[in-house]
């Protein structure tokens, strides 16, 4: 049976891919390594997190999926940074790996548009540097319109442990062995990353007393725009505080020689994650700091084990039981399953373009950590994103690609295809320069109506979204109408201004009734209007260089004066716009002064 969208692998990115192409009503299939492994969480047992959390929720605005399983399974919910400015507040969930993966499946088994098949794909079948589908390791031929890669870490996987290198894929599954080798071979360039996993510890034997609770808000929260939260506050899962100590530095340090990451493994390893360190790496870069900070996080109610976040590691065995023991309150701790590092291939994002279809074979996307991305969000949003270009390359439409100012997403996908990644990349809030723009509140105003025009979001979800805008406008109106007696006659809109004040001071003022979230959102614009209107302006003014595209045919060889390393970026990247270009390590705005003289000289760019 032929498709008209095959996504290979299971993880977070193939899951979105999938119910995006699906839920648009095109016959998909999935090919993964293991069923029961769809949406397994290798790593952390959380979804969502610093700048994480605001991609979980455009996700959703746009009507993906990951943010409605999160809510249905999470032990815990948090708003992470709710003290400081709405810019960089984000949900973080703890999930239950159990629950979060059995949901997913359920969902993706239980949908007419899709298909799953337990298998490997080897190799691509091409004709004239365009996808026609899908090799199986057993030889099986299966023909589709569009093939989406969401890898993982599963391409020639290498688990590293101490001095041992085993060919095995995240938790001992079966990795992609021939995958990559073919990608090489159809012209793409194969970069080597690798990341790693902390123990897991047997709940019971850890001596909580000695640790500092951490405990889910008292204020209920979701990722999701349509959803009521199915949790109880009272019955959240705790998560605990504990602290490496003098004698954890010291067991490192004393054998960091055993470690895989510094000098086990003899042979070159690849890069591992910037802003997600092993305890090696944490205590070797930072000599100064005499303790890092630990959180014990229990992985699902229907077991014990508990993660040792930012405990990673590759150690040996033995080396492993003398740190956890070193640690307060694991001092008798039983260690369910060693950490470890996994090494593994990936693509080159400057193969990409914006709309992640691959420059070199056309209707062939990617998503993921294929991509070189790092976390199970940064994954989903891009297998998403995939999945919608994808079925509206195969209704002959115009791909959604996201500008900076508009999404996390769109600042993702950019930063990969413009500057490609030496490490694991990780959002950050730091990454957005239009943060204020961006936040978590306000994703759905944001992003919605692209849901809808691409088919994702249905009818009642826009026009909840209409509501939602209209209701935001007449509180506006209405606190500019009325007025207060304070110090002096002022109108609420100049006092719900002042830093002191709260809109849900004077609530009982408005003529009609408007939700929290109504009332929140009109609140932020009014305390922060000379921030937001700033950042507009900035943005508006990057537009500009945005809509100034480059033309494809351009030789940068034949335009004078430019630097030469800005000469190879260009050629390397061969960015669209001017925008884009800009954004190219590399090139400065000399040279973009220059690219821009010799447009309107040559292309009669006159724009």
């Amino acid at each position: 049976m032929d498709y008209e969208v095959i996504v290979v692998g299971g993880g977070h990115a193939g899951c979105e891919a999938t119910f995006a192409a699906a839920n648009k009503g095109h016959k998909t299939l999935l090919v993964t390594g293991s069923i029961e492994k769809i949406a397994m969480m290798p790593c952390n047992p959380h979804i969502g997190g610093s700048a994480k959390g605001i991609v979980v929720r455009e996700i959703d605005a746009l009507g993906g999926v990951m943010g409605k399983i999160a809510d249905k399974t999470l032990l815990q919910m948090k708003m992470l940074n709710f003290s400081k400015g709405p810019a960089v507040r984000s949900l973080r969930a703890q999930a239950d790996k159990v629950a979060y993966p059995k949901l997913m499946q359920e969902e993706l088994q239980k949908h007419k548009n899709i298909d799953i098949i337990e298998d490997h794909v080897e190799d691509l079948l091409i004709e004239d540097n365009t996808i026609k589908g899908v090799k199986l390791s057993n030889g099986k031929e299966i023909y589709a319109k569009a093939v989406i890669l969401t890898t993982g870490t599963y391409m020639k996987a290498n688990i590293l442990v101490g001095d041992t290198r085993t060919v095995s894929g995240p938790a001992g599954t079966r990795p992609s062995l021939y995958l990559s080798e073919n990608l090489e071979k159809l012209g793409f360039k194969i970069l080597r990353l690798k990341t790693g996993t902390p123990p897991r510890i047997q709940r019971d034997t850890i001596d909580f007393s000695k640790t500092k609770m951490e405990p889910g808000d008292d204020k209920y929260y979701t990722f999701s725009f349509d959803d009521k939260p199915y949790y109880k506050l009272d019955e959240q899962e705790p998560c605990y505080l504990t602290y490496t100590t003098e004698e954890t530095h010291k067991i490192i340090m004393d054998n960091l020689d055993k470690s895989s990451m510094y000098g086990a493994i003899q042979e070159k390893l690849g890069t591992g994650p910037r802003y997600c360190p092993s305890i090696e790496d944490k205590v070797v870069r930072f000599k100064d700091k005499e303790r890092h900070q630990l959180f014990l996080e229990p992985e699902s109610k229907y077991f014990d084990d508990i993660y040792v976040q930012g405990f990673s590691t590759s150690m040996p065995h033995d080396v492993q039981e003398k740190m956890v023991h070193s640690l307060p309150g694991l001092e008798n701790a039983k260690i369910l399953r060693y950490a470890y590092a996994i090494e593994y291939d990936a693509i080159d994002s400057r193969d990409l373009y914006p709309s992640l279809e691959t420059k070199l074979i056309e209707n062939l996307y990617t998503a993921g950590q294929i991509n070189g991305t790092s976390g199970y969000e940064e994954a989903a949003c891009q297998g998403l994103m995939a999945g919608i270009n994808a079925t509206l390359k195969i209704e002959g439409k115009e791909p959604l690609i996201l500008a900076r100012d508009e999404a996390y997403i769109g600042v993702l996908i950019d930063d990969l295809v413009t500057k490609g990644v030496r490490d694991p990349y990780r959002l950050l809030t730091s990454r957005a320069e239009y943060r204020l723009l961006l936040r978590s509140d306000n994703a759905d105003l944001r992003l919605r109506r692209h849901g809808y025009e691409v088919g994702l979001i249905n009818k009642r979800q826009y026009n909840k979204l209409v509501k939602k805008e209209d209701n935001i406008n007449k509180i506006l109106d209405e606190l500019k109408e009325i007025t207060i007696k304070t110090d002096k006659k002022i109108t609420l809109y100049d006092y719900v201004k002042r830093v002191e004040n709260s809109i849900f001071d004077i609530e009982d003022k408005l003529k009609n009734k408007y939700d929290y979230l109504e009332l929140e959102q009109a609140e932020i614009i009014i305390k922060y209007d000379g921030y937001i209107k700033k950042a507009r302006k900035e943005a508006d003014k990057m537009r500009k260089l945005e809509n100034k595209k480059i033309p494809e045919n351009i030789n940068y060889d034949d335009i004078p004066n430019l630097a030469s390393e800005a000469r190879i970026k260009l050629k390397e990247v061969r960015p669209l716009s001017l925008g884009q270009a800009l954004r190219i390590s590399g090139v400065n705005p000399s040279d973009i002064s220059i690219l821009t003289v010799y447009m309107k000289r040559y292309f009669n760019d006159n724009r």
